[in-house]
């Protein structure tokens, strides 16, 4: 069956520019791209097509495929992260940054964050573009199955958008996951947990309640020496 907009599938990509990897769902290839990240999750993930849930060059790539297709896509700015920008690139006095700065500090400024690109007298000259601006990608995907169950998706959106595998459990419509500990302190799951919730209601059906569930246990005394 061809996959169509709105669909949610498992998918595995590896995206290069210039040759290099950035960003890959595969543990090896990030491996040997020297770019594994210990605390990251490998492996497919999901994603509803059409949903921006990818990148636009690669979200119109998916359309029509069939699961098990192995493919590739060149992806130009305008699909990816979009054009460089020059009007991104700004002189920002050195007195406003609480630390000393240098050439490649990442710094924030007006909940901005950006590159200091080089230092002219008192100021620095900051890169507001994200580091793929501008940039020509390369895509190469393997569409790993179609996802009906609505738990499932459920399970994935959640890692999609925290990055994090949680444990779940579905009973008379409703859903409860098991948080870990110090997880209310993660500002991406703060950030993203609204998302998280309005995807799955539309996502499953079935699913008329979510819990989110945080267990603190009481530490084991200290032993007697």
């Amino acid at each position: 069956m061809a996959i169509a907009e709105g669909d949610y599938i498992r998918l595995n990509y590896t995206g290069l520019v210039d040759g290099i990897v950035f960003d890959t769902t595969s543990a090896e290839a990030a491996r040997e791209a020297g770019i594994e990240n210990a605390s990251a999750t490998y492996g497919p993930i999901l994603v509803r097509v059409g949903s921006g849930h990818v990148i636009p060059g690669l979200d119109d790539a998916l359309i029509g495929r069939e699961v098990g297709d192995e493919a590739e896509v060149d992806v130009p700015p305008e699909k990816g992260f979009g054009e460089y920008r020059r009007d991104l690139v700004e002189g920002v006095p050195l007195k406003k940054f609480g630390e000393k700065v240098q050439v490649g500090s990442r710094v924030k400024n007006d909940n901005r964050e950006g590159v200091v690109r080089d230092i002219i007298g008192g100021r620095a000259i900051v890169d507001y573009n994200t580091d793929l601006a501008g940039k020509d990608l390369h895509y190469t995907f393997t569409v790993v199955e179609i996802v009906e169950d609505g738990v499932e998706r459920a399970k994935g959106l959640v890692r999609l958008y925290s990055g994090r595998e949680l444990d779940a459990t579905f009973e008379s419509g409703i859903l409860t996951f098991e948080l870990p500990p110090g997880i209310g302190y993660d500002r991406r799951w703060i950030l993203w947990k609204p998302s998280i919730v309005r995807d799955i209601f539309e996502a499953a059906s079935d699913v008329t309640e979510i819990r989110f569930l945080e267990t603190v246990k009481r530490p084991e005394p200290a032993k007697e020496e």
